[in-house]
């Protein structure tokens, strides 16, 4: 416990420096009229859309971005969202219209998402309540509260922090049958979890989803996106084909990096 809390603190001090560069919005440049559109997803991998946490930004991604690129990924989307944004629903509105470019833009019909915390709470929200399925091939969630979190109660002033609540619309509303969802999801949770109380709230238990729950120890919440163990984990992930009859599975995992 000693070992992930002064991790998390060095991760915590690292990313204090880089977060005013994830601050802006990240720069993409249109392709100009007339030009091809990249490959499509049966000659190279779909675009990895990264999506950040509560009161964070996109530069939590850095390490992440620089390992899938440097394993042959070409696609990569971080997104910011407001740290005022309230509601859960209106930030997966938002990812989805993202979505959508994304996939015009690159002529992708699928993009596999990662997100971190309240990012993949809000992933998922997309995939499961507003048709993100069609999009979304696979999903990657790490250290997010899809059964809420007792943490959440301590700050719940904030609308976006009480619906990470146990027991609130958003889980419940994620707890309904979801039949014939056609995303993967991969929920990477720890034992060393500090923030998610229980610290099982980051696996994802749904008798309707296809799920890998992916154990990790030895690293706490803020170390999830920026560990070189889970980056490889996440390579891993998105590189797996979804198996058919696979419907409601949940395929485990665990590794450490203690």
């Amino acid at each position: 416990m000693l070992r992930a809390t002064a991790l998390d603190l060095a991760v915590l001090a690292g990313h204090l420096v880089l977060y005013p560069s994830g601050m802006a919005a990240e720069r993409r440049d249109p392709p100009p009229d007339g030009a091809p559109q990249l490959p499509t997803a049966g000659r190279a991998r779909p675009p990895v859309v990264l999506l950040h946490g509560f009161v964070d930004n996109r530069s939590v991604f850095v390490l992440l971005r620089r390992s899938l690129s440097r394993h042959g990924w070409r696609h990569l989307e971080s997104l910011n969202y407001s740290p005022l944004t309230c509601d859960i629903r209106t930030a997966a509105e938002l990812l989805g219209r993202h979505v959508e470019e994304i996939c015009a833009r690159t002529g992708h019909a699928e993009v596999d998402v990662v997100g971190h915390s309240l990012g993949g709470l809000i992933a998922r929200y997309y995939v499961q309540c507003l048709g993100g399925d069609a999009r979304v091939r696979t999903l990657v969630t790490l250290g997010t509260p899809h059964t809420g979190t007792r943490s959440a109660q301590l700050i719940s002033a904030h609308p976006i922090v009480r619906q990470m609540c146990p027991g609130s619309d958003v889980v419940e509303e994620l707890r309904r049958p979801a039949p014939g969802c056609r995303t993967r999801f991969v929920s990477f949770w720890s034992d060393l979890d500090t923030l998610m109380v229980p610290v099982e709230t980051a696996r994802i238990d749904h008798p309707d989803l296809t799920v890998q729950n992916v154990r990790v120890s030895g690293i706490g919440h803020l170390a999830l996106p920026v560990h070189p163990a889970v980056a490889t984990g996440i390579r891993q992930a998105l590189t797996v084909e979804k198996a058919e009859g696979q419907e409601g599975a949940d395929a485990r995992g665990a590794f450490s990096v203690a």
